[in-house]
């Protein structure tokens, strides 16, 4: 029969380590207890005193109460007969053998201590009469002698003792040192000189047998896996010394037994050695230089065992609705192996699950896996703590406030009774982090006991907040042909109308455009990620189109996605006052002419969005759509309709490739081109238009050949982006053109080709493109380069 052993394992969080609990160690713990118990049971019985009568006892409570008494012996009782004892000697014969002392007996009793002085001279009297006599004896005595050879007398009369084999009639014994400044050192030669770093460090390679085996798993390499974290793999094959190379080989040797126990290896064995290469002698001339040590090698044979598996997995649990909640979302079943990756994974999906399903208070027990070396197979049980169901109740806030729980709610994207998500509250944690008001803040619920109907209690959202520094500055920076260098800087006191009201000053400082503006902005106005804004701001443009000096007053609502929460719908709307003196050609007087306008116009906006990323999207669609009434108010009030709609869409072909394109069509209605402000008309050409050409160098020109805009417009692009790592490369052709009509026709369309390049970071690509016109005209220029952040589209 097969010798049957059971244990249970556990695992430690993080780790490879396994803990084997053996149940036949309970056994030679209990037999080693009770023969310990044994021995001290026979002890006790040789030295127990016998049992003290109830007189002696009464004594003894006596005594304990008078510690002061002398124990006086207790006499035997009356009816006791004892025998008579006779003495061994009698006094007589006492008295006469004890030896008479008194001074009448020795004198030398009587007789005063000499001192200490005085009895070191007698010693050193003493001593001096000794050698005297030695001296005496040995006239006429041979010399004393050592196998033959006699020993030479020293000054003191003592004899020499000899070192070693050397002859004692050697001088050199007897000759006087030489003086330290003449004493030379010569090194020791060796018949066997030391190797060069020899003492230093040794070379090494490694070897691990075993893993190649058919009982091995076939679908993970646990020699890589040992590898990554290999002592002796770090040490690139060296060591200082062998001492150091045998604790490497110690270390790797745990680490191994480690990870064959993670993948189910339990009864793994793991044997170390260290071989050494044969040793070549001489240089290979036919002249011999010595022996040379041959190259050492770290062996670590493994001899894997059988795998054990799952023969059964129990969850103790109290019943969850739905009924197998717990069940349907654990990834383990009966007849696996045991790996711990894959059991520290199923209990940590159960650990998120039931929160996310209304038990925040859900605990996952510690795991017991009862080992059969019979069978190789381990039986699996998990306590599981699943707390009260609960639905979301109220939110309450401590600490230095930014600001209070009412304001907290807005942020929230849960309402009171809803069945509690463990996600919401991420969410909410997530958008706090996101104002920039707190150094610290953190979101956890709290049982409050208060039923809620149907079996759930209301758990209460505790916030804590620790509000940080509420000022920051900002600065970002581009360069576009036709635009020139774009420098921009921000000031922002964040929470300066609370709750989050904010005070921003901007400034733009560039080749061709100089703005400051001051923008009031609350956000989470009433509802998450609804902002309003008013904005005063004054600008200066010099461009080839135009030059404008503007000023402009504006208010706007907008509720807008965020990378924190992309929204499907968004939608803005608002109103500006513009005032701008901008020149403009007149084809009639044959120059450019300066002109004042006065424009006061609305604003809406609604977008849909499908796509799988803000910053980044790889698959998806967008459409957006623009409206902005507006009139001039110089002389009769002339109104009139720009309109816009953009679409983009991205196709993943591979993980690594994506295409993507968009379009734009634009059109103004109810107005003649002269009769709009040049700064309100359409442009195109540029990094965020049709890439090959300047900043608006698209479109009509006047006879300076400087574009004058139009009042339509249509744009395209097809882009083939190929990512690896944080870096991308990108292919793009682009197309578009501006039409003097209200309608664009799509005729006369121009291209635009060219390549970027991609550095993928935390808050977006960083992009450089360049790209050439096709069918370049005069006065095109022949490469735009163009460098910003965020994709073209």
């Amino acid at each position: 029969m097969r010798n049957i052993e059971k244990r249970r394992i556990f695992f430690a969080p993080l780790t490879f380590a396994r803990t084997l609990r053996v149940v036949p160690a309970l056994l030679i713990l209990s037999v080693s207890w009770l023969a310990c118990g044994h021995i001290a049971s026979a002890q006790e019985r040789t030295v127990s005193p016998p049992p003290t009568p109830p007189a002696a006892e009464a004594q003894d409570a006596a005594g304990a109460a008078e510690p002061d008494a002398i124990a006086a012996p207790t006499p035997p009782p009356p009816e006791v007969q004892l025998p008579e004892v006779a003495p061994i000697i009698d006094e007589d014969e006492f008295e006469d053998a004890i030896p008479p002392i008194g001074a009448e007996d020795d004198p030398e009793l009587d007789r005063p201590l000499e001192s200490i002085a005085e009895f070191e001279r007698q010693q050193a009297e003493k001593a001096r009469q000794d050698r005297a006599r030695q001296d005496a004896d040995s006239e006429g005595a041979p010399p004393p002698a050592v196998d033959g050879t006699p020993v030479p007398a020293l000054a003191d009369g003592d004899t020499a003792e000899p070192i070693g084999d050397a002859p004692i009639s050697d001088g050199e014994l007897a000759a006087p040192l030489p003086a330290l400044e003449d004493f030379n050192v010569e090194p020791v030669e060796f018949a066997e000189p030391e190797e060069e770093g020899r003492d230093r460090s040794v070379e090494y390679s490694v070897q691990i047998t075993g893993l190649d085996g058919p009982d091995v798993r076939s679908d993970i390499d646990l020699g890589d896996l040992f590898h990554d974290l290999s002592a002796l793999e770090d040490g690139d094959g060296k060591a200082d010394n062998v001492a150091m190379l045998r604790a490497r080989l110690g270390a790797d040797a745990e680490l191994m037994q480690r990870i064959l126990s993670s993948e189910g290896y339990y009864d793994a064995q793991i044997e170390t050695r260290i071989d050494r290469a044969p040793v070549a002698e001489g240089n290979g001339n036919g002249q011999g230089q010595g022996r040379r040590r041959g190259p050492l090698t770290a062996v670590i044979a493994v001899t894997p065992g059988e795998r054990y598996t799952f023969s059964g997995i129990t969850i103790k649990a109290e019943p969850t609705v739905p009924p197998r909640l717990i069940e349907d979302n654990f990834a383990l079943k009966a007849g696996e192996p045991i790996i711990a990756e894959r059991v520290q994974g199923a209990e940590a999906a159960i650990a998120l699950k039931l929160p996310e399903e209304g038990y925040p208070f859900a605990k996952v027990g510690q795991r017991d896996i009862l080992l059969d070396g019979a069978t190789a197979e381990g039986a699996y049980t998990l306590p599981v703590t699943i707390g009260p169901r609960s639905r979301f109740g109220g939110i309450e806030t401590k600490g230095d406030l930014a600001f209070d729980a009412e304001h907290v709610e807005v942020l929230s994207r849960f309402e009171r009774g809803d069945l509690y998500d463990s996600r919401k509250v991420d969410d909410l944690r997530q958008a706090l982090v996101a104002t920039g008001l707190f150094s610290n803040v953190a979101v956890e619920p709290k049982q409050t006991g208060q039923s809620a109907g149907d079996g759930t209690e209301y758990v209460t959202v505790d916030v804590t907040q620790d509000a940080g520094p509420p000022r920051t500055i900002a600065g970002t920076a581009g360069y576009g042909t036709g635009e020139g260098i774009r420098l921009v800087a921000s000031w922002t006191h964040r929470n300066l109308f609370p709750p989050e009201g904010a005070l921003i000053v901007r400034g733009v400082a560039g080749t061709q455009e100089q703005s400051l503006g001051v923008t009031m902005r609350r956000s989470n106005a009433g509802r998450r990620d609804k902002s309003f804004e008013l904005v005063a701001e004054a600008t200066r443009s010099r461009y080839d189109a135009y030059n404008a000096l503007t000023g402009r007053v504006g208010v706007r609502w907008a509720y807008e996605s965020t990378p924190l929460w992309q929204k499907k719908f968004t939608y803005a709307y608002g109103a500006d006052l513009i005032a701008t003196r901008e020149d403009d050609y007149d084809f009639a007087l044959g120059e450019r002419t300066n002109d004042f306008y006065t424009i006061l116009g609305l604003t809406g906006q609604v977008g849909m969005d499908r796509t799988d990323s803000l910053l980044d999207p790889t698959k998806g669609f967008r459409l957006t759509s623009l409206i902005q009434p507006e009139g001039s108010m110089r002389g009769d009030f002339s109104p009139y309709v720009r309109t816009q709609i953009d679409a983009s869409g991205y196709y993943p072909v591979t993980d690594s490739i994506v295409l993507a394109g968009r379009l734009r069509i634009g059109s103004i209605l109810g107005a003649a081109r002269e009769k709009l402000a040049p700064s309100r008309r359409f442009y195109a050409g540029g990094g965020g238009s049709v890439r090959g050409f300047g900043y608006q160098e698209l479109g009509p020109k006047d006879p300076n050949n400087d574009p004058i805009g139009g009042r339509s417009l249509n744009e395209a692009a097809v882009e083939a982006r190929y990512r690896f790592g944080n870096f991308g490369i990108v292919g793009f052709v682009d197309a578009g053109q501006v039409y003097t009509s209200s309608r664009p026709d799509f005729s006369d369309l121009r291209y635009g080709v060219g390549v970027g390049a991609r550095y993928y970071t935390n808050f977006g690509p960083m992009r450089f493109d360049i790209a050439t016109p096709i069918d370049r005209q005069p006065g095109e220029s022949k490469i735009a380069v163009y460098i910003s952040i965020g994709q073209a589209f």
